[in-house]
């Protein structure tokens, strides 16, 4: 009887082993870092984070993103771009203003009051970004998923005034070279700075205040060295999550295929998220002792034609920006 078991049990394990030798191997996920300068708690790296998550979902854990929040993967804002194309990071999400040292007809959404609001953005988005991707996929080998505005741009400073000439040689910081110009337009002692050393240099004195957004103002409790905010909206500027081509290359295509649904679903969501951001951490910022400051209408007269000539000279740095302006404005109703 013993023996009449063994050999039961043998070949039962031996008729196991074979199905298992049958069954295809389960391949490991594939796993792709997405580097992201800002911090965990920036409503740019919740929306990578909430993409990663639909990701993983959709694809059944088959395409696992990883997002490194708070610049841990050691590029700083301007090199994201550079980074993705020569395959030192697979993906990451980029200021697309801070490239215009690469690419200046990227800087086209900050020239000085030429968008005034999301629909605004929009509307220019129409004409301009295919160009945009296009330029992604065949000069920096990456694939644009999704792209999302930043909100409304305020100016933070120590001082109030209800006159341009009582911001006069304010040292104030831009994340880009279209903002430096802006506010350097309007007297004041524009100072480019990535945000991963905004801190230390409103610590050390080094810059006065700095024009971003109000989620940027939490991120970096803009309360403990400024006063005053400003609400100009002189600037924008969107940020794209880009994937190294060859990368992506890699992905099946059923794969890419979800990808490319997810993020188009999700993009109409990630712009509604930058919107309420705006608002919530304006709440944020009055709450810890921020003071908005209205700017009156001969304020921002006198800002918009300081600042008018900028468009010009951008045109001459980005003469391929022209046609895209033009057919924004025509659009617009505007000259």
């Amino acid at each position: 009887m013993k023996a009449i078991r063994r050999n039961f049990i043998s070949t039962v394990c031996a008729s196991a082993a074979a199905v298992m030798m049958a069954l295809p191997a389960l391949a490991d996920p594939i796993q792709i870092n997405l580097a992201d300068v800002l911090p965990d708690g920036n409503f740019m790296v919740q929306n990578a984070k909430r993409f990663a998550e639909e990701v993983a979902k959709e694809t059944k854990g088959e395409v696992v993103i990883n997002v490194r929040a708070g610049g841990s993967l050691g590029f700083k804002g301007p090199e994201q771009m550079r980074a993705v194309r020569d395959g030192m990071v697979p993906m990451a999400d980029i200021l697309l203003s801070q490239q215009i040292g690469d690419e200046p007809i990227f800087g086209i959404e900050g020239v000085p009051f030429l968008v005034s609001s999301q629909v605004d953005l929009r509307e220019l988005h129409k004409f301009v970004r295919p160009e945009l991707e296009k330029i992604a996929a065949t000069k920096y080998n990456q694939k644009v998923l999704y792209m999302v505005p930043s909100p409304g741009q305020y100016l933070f400073l120590k001082t109030k005034t209800d006159k341009l000439d009582g911001l006069k040689n304010i040292k104030i910081r831009g994340a880009d070279k279209m903002t430096v110009d802006t506010v350097s337009s309007i007297g004041m002692a524009g100072v480019l700075i990535p945000f991963g050393e905004l801190i230390p240099a409103l610590a050390s004195g080094r810059v006065d205040g700095v024009a971003t957004s109000a989620t940027t103002g939490v991120d970096a409790k803009f309360w403990e060295f400024m006063k005053y905010v400003y609400p100009t909206n002189h600037t924008w500027s969107t940020n794209m999550v880009n994937i190294n081509l060859n990368t992506w290359k890699k992905i099946p295509e059923n794969h890419q295929r979800t990808i490319e649904a997810v993020a188009a679903r999700l993009e109409p969501e990630f712009w509604a998220v930058s919107t309420n951001s705006d608002a919530e951490s304006l709440k944020k910022l009055t709450a810890n002792g921020m003071e908005v400051v209205p700017v009156s209408e001969a304020m921002m007269a006198d800002m918009r034609k300081r600042a008018a000539p900028l468009l010009d000279e951008y045109l001459k740095r980005a003469p391929a920006a022209g046609p895209f302006i033009k057919s924004y404005q025509d659009a617009m109703g505007r000259k």
